[in-house]
Parts: structure tokens; sequence; C-alpha cells
């Protein structure tokens, strides 16, 4: 049998949840299910699905009741996100009533073809390769095979990411490469010394197509994730006859308005946030050890003990006062390094998981991410009350899926164009 039911076989099932003489099967099923479904994920102000629960037990007074009072004592303080997974019996309710709900009201409401058609996509892979000699190569719909030769190393694209392939001849002189993420885009890439670096929405890297040298470095913008692989000199020619010392990786980040750091690693597993219009740049430590130490011209306006910190996995260096217009002034924008010990790492990690994790998430903070992934504006209109959020959700939901749970909860909002103008 096949997975999927023909238009025939939907419409003969609609046909037979409307028959009446099926109505006392459904009432018993649906109890069921309804039995077996988190009550958080009720509430009373969400038209849609009170109005398919309201349909598939208007003839069971007994249901309602039972449901309505379930809902009632279980208030929910913090503004929920609606989960795109949502537990099997929620499923059974939502994809059979929604659907039955919909079919039923088709020429009711044409004009909700119309919303989802002109819906905004999630995000997808895609990238900006931007070659030592200024030519740019977009990504998001090569094949597999060799883009181009830079500066002795063959880069090749295997699968949706990007790979260094040294080739043994010496290059006349260090050639760069930087990887661009834009907005509703992100990739992934491996360094021609093995390191793995994913880079999320709106993000960039710049790094040599061969490391020769005593050290490795490369620079940030926006948020990544490291997997650093340990390298030697005598791998890269450099060790002296007496022996051989580990190559550092070291990633200059936030070099934007003074406010930059440099993280030096040796082999280990982190992620920066250094994104221009969040409050702080952050480095969290998965693996390994890390030493982040602030840049010249940070370091002339901090205390000296400030300046430079060791990071064990689990914590987190945040360097305050990467503040741009629009955030609130950042009192600590002249201290030095704060370590977080206990680091939120599931959140910190979420981006890379193919998740939002919007756990403890302010309205702007939210915000930012969305404009990020669905590329598009976001903008404040007087006296819009800020919100805590809860909860996580896949990052393919489109944009009109994950605003709808959020106006269902109290946060309103329009569209002009690809700009979100949030309302009070």
């Amino acid at each position: 049998m096949s997975d999927k039911a023909s238009a025939e076989e939907v419409n003969a099932l609609f046909e037979h949840i409307r028959s009446a003489e099926n109505n006392e099967a459904h009432i018993a099923f649906f109890r069921q299910a309804i039995d077996k479904v988190p009550t958080s994920f009720y509430r009373t102000d969400d038209a849609v699905i009170r109005s398919v629960l309201d349909a598939i037990v208007s003839s069971d007074d007994d249901l309602k009741a039972s449901l309505n009072t379930t809902v009632q004592a279980h208030p929910i303080g913090r503004t929920p996100v609606l989960r795109k997974w949502v537990w099997a019996a929620a499923s059974i309710i939502l994809l059979v009533g929604i659907g039955a709900y919909l079919w039923t009201n088709k020429k009711k409401n044409p004009a909700a073809v119309a919303v989802v058609a002109s819906d905004i996509q999630p995000g997808k892979n895609g990238a900006i390769l931007t070659l030592d000699n200024g030519s740019r190569v977009v990504l998001d719909s090569l094949g597999n095979g060799m883009i181009a030769t830079q500066g002795g190393s063959r880069v090749l694209l295997k699968n949706g990411q990007l790979a260094y392939d040294p080739t043994g001849q010496s290059a006349v002189a260090v050639a760069y490469n930087t990887m661009s993420t834009p907005k509703g885009r992100q990739f992934s890439l491996q360094l021609p010394d093995g390191t793995k670096v994913w880079l999320n929405a709106a993000s960039s890297l710049r790094y040599p197509t061969v490391f020769a040298g005593k050290e490795r470095r490369v620079e940030v913008t926006g948020e990544a994730y490291f997997e650093v692989a340990p390298l030697t000199s005598r791998q890269v020619g450099t060790g002296s006859k007496g022996g051989s010392h580990k190559v550092p990786f070291i990633v200059k980040i936030g070099s934007y308005s003074g406010n930059g750091a440099e993280v030096k690693v040796l082999g280990t597993h982190f992620n920066v946030n250094a994104y221009e219009n969040e409050a702080s740049i952050n480095t969290t430590l998965l693996e390994g050890s890390v030493v982040v130490t602030l840049s010249s011209d940070r370091q002339q306006q901090t205390s000296l003990h400030d300046q430079s910190v060791i990071l064990k996995p689990g914590q987190q260096a945040q360097i305050a006062g990467a503040v741009t217009k629009g955030d609130v002034a950042n009192q600590e924008a002249r201290q030095g390094i704060k370590v977080i010990n206990d680091a939120d790492i599931d959140k910190t990690m979420a981006w890379k998981n193919g998740l939002f994790n919007f756990d403890g998430a302010s309205l702007y903070e939210v915000m930012k991410q969305i404009e990020r992934w669905y590329d598009i504006e976001v903008v404040y209109e007087k006296d819009v009350r800020n919100s805590e959020f809860v909860g996580k959700l896949t990052r393919d939901v489109t944009l009109n899926q994950l605003l709808d749970g959020f106006k269902e909860f109290g946060i309103h909002y329009k569209f002009e164009g690809r700009k979100l103008i949030i309302l009070p």
C-alpha cells in the first residue's frame, strides 16, 4: 500500500467524518486522542484549534465541558511557541480536523489561499564564495565538482559542503577566500587543515586556502560553529629538527567598532556568536579548551584582569558592548570578559541542529533570529510590549506557520512586502 492518500480517498474520509451515523464512534475516538495530548497544547484564545475541537465535540456536551475545564485549569504564564511536531493524538485531531475545517470553509473564505501563496519560505543551504581575485561564486545551485584552484588547493563542492584539497604545490603567495551566507542561507565547509565550520545566516568566514605558517588564522562575522582539527608544525613543514609542536588555530571575531576579540585553540569544538546587532559577543565551548582575548582596541577600555580568559567545556565568554541602533545601551560596555559557567549548550547549538530555541528569549531576541533566517526586516511600532518566550521548533517551517502561533498568543503584526511590523 502507498503511504499517500489520493484525492478520492481524502474526500471519502471527509464524508465519513461528516456522516451522522458515525458520530458516536468519532466521539469515542477523539475523546481517547484528546486524553493523550498534554494540556499545555490547548489555549482558549486559539481560535482555529478551538473551532476544530468544537466542531468535533459539537454533539457531545460532556466532552466539550471536560475540555473547557482542562483548559481553564492549566493557565500558562509565559508565551509558548507552537511546535512543529505535535504528539500523535494531536496530529490526528489537527490533520483530520483542520483539513475538514478548511475543506468545508473553502468557498466561504477564498482569501485564505492567497495568504498561503504569499508565505515566506524558511532559509536553506546556500552561500557566496569570494575568491582571492575578487570573483564571486554563488553556491546555492551548483552541483558536485571542482569550482576553482586557489593558492595551492583545489576548491571542491560535494553534497552541499565546500572543501579544500591541498595539491601539494607551493603557492607563490597566500590566497584568501571568503565564505558569506546572506540572510536566509546557511552553509558548511571544510578548511585545508581538516577543520569543519558551519555558518549561520548573515555570517562570513575569511580564511587562507592553505595553512603554511606557525599559526592558523581566520576571521568571522555573524555566527559560526567550529570543529578544529589538530595540526602540528611538522605537518605544515615548519617544524624544527628538534621536534614538532601544535599549530594554534586563531579566530578573530567582532572586529567592528573596536569590540573584537580573538579565540585561540589547538583542537576543540566551540561556537562563536558575533552579530553586530546583538548585545554581546559570545564564545561557547563544547569540547577542549580555548583562550579568549580582547582585541588591542578593547583592552584599552577595560581593566587588566578581564582581558583574557581560559574556557572549560560548558562555559561561555561574553564580551559586552557590541550594541547598535535599536538596542538598549549596555551598562557593561566598558567591562572585560564575563564568564558564564553553566551555559545553555542546547540553546547555543539549536541553529546548527536545525532548530529555533526560544526558551527565555525576549520578543526582540526572537525577531532578530527571524530577520536573519527568513531574510526580512522587522520594525516596531510605539508601545510594543516585550514578551518572554518558551519553546522549540524546527527551522523548516514557513514564516506564516511560525507567526500564526505568535499571533494567537498576543503578538500582533502586519506585513508590508518583506517588512514585518510588530504592533502594540
